[in-house]
């Protein structure tokens, strides 16, 4: 049985697809794959840091203004690659997909450098290909979620760049950990079901002033284990602290890889919905 709530968001979401679809035949669309974003001698120190620290960046030729989202897949921390969303494409907008470095192979917090190191390339080159510094958006499902919350939330990881956190245009969080990362929990000796809110948990800087937030869970009871209820009290926190432009929305009937597909075209929604909050056109 589908519900009302569930009718509407399949509606919605054929509509913006339908949408897209005919906009994405007005543009041309060019594709840089394998750009460093640390710097040279970094990288020529570092083999690993050389091989994984990479990303491609999917834009709109000949375009000025255009928005940009940074995406960081997901993975668990200890998997995955980069990529560029086969949903995300053809929408007018310019996609970084960013790899990472991985546990086990290192240990946190580098994975989370390796995301603000790839925020701030993007702030200081995506202009040279028309990009709005402006409406830059960081993006991610599950492990990627999280790094691009933390990097969000934390401004200390930005700010080693001499980057204002809130510079970021919005948050858009899919199917992340708001406590400390199981992966993290698990280098320290763990068990998945303890819950810790420190230091490497986005949780624990919940804020009034971060920028627009949209978390997006799947189906409670489809979801690993207490991944909606932990974006429920992340949503409440934010609300309490007087975060006036946070949402959550619960995918129902998806679970933890099934949601992603909904997800994206959930992503551009919002990337639109903040465009219009700030007088931009489409």
């Amino acid at each position: 049985m589908i519900n009302c709530s569930m009718k509407k968001t399949i509606i919605a979401i054929i509509f913006i697809a339908l949408h897209f679809t005919v906009y994405a035949q007005e543009i041309e669309y060019g594709q840089l794959n394998n750009v460093h974003y640390y710097p040279e001698p970094i990288n020529k120190g570092d083999s690993y840091i050389n091989n994984m620290c990479v990303l491609d960046v999917y834009y709109p030729k000949g375009r000025k203004n255009f928005s940009t989202v940074v995406w960081f897949h997901g993975g668990g921390l200890t998997g995955g690659k980069k990529e560029i969303p086969a949903a995300l494409k053809g929408k007018g907008i310019c996609i970084v997909g960013v790899g990472y470095r991985l546990s086990p192979k290192v240990k946190s917090p580098d994975f989370i450098s390796d995301a603000a190191a790839a925020v701030s390339w993007t702030f200081k080159n995506i202009s040279g290909w028309g990009g709005d510094t402006s409406l830059i958006f960081v993006s991610g499902h599950s492990a990627g979620a999280y790094l691009a919350s933390m990097i969000t939330l934390d401004k200390s990881w930005l700010s080693k760049y001499n980057i204002e956190a809130n510079r970021i245009a919005g948050l858009i969080s899919i199917s992340s950990q708001a406590i400390t990362h199981f992966t993290i929990r698990k280098e320290r000796g763990l068990a998945e079901t303890k819950v810790v809110v420190d230091s490497l948990a986005p949780l624990n800087f919940v804020r009034a002033d971060a920028p627009p937030t949209l978390l997006i869970t799947g189906d409670r009871e489809q979801e690993l284990l207490g991944r909606y209820e932990e974006n429920a009290y992340w949503y409440r926190m934010m609300k309490l602290a007087g975060h006036k432009d946070v949402r959550l929305l619960e995918l129902q009937g998806f679970d933890h890889g099934g949601m992603v597909e909904p997800a994206l075209t959930l992503l551009v929604k919002e990337v639109m919905r903040v465009l219009k909050t700030k007088n931009i056109p489409n």
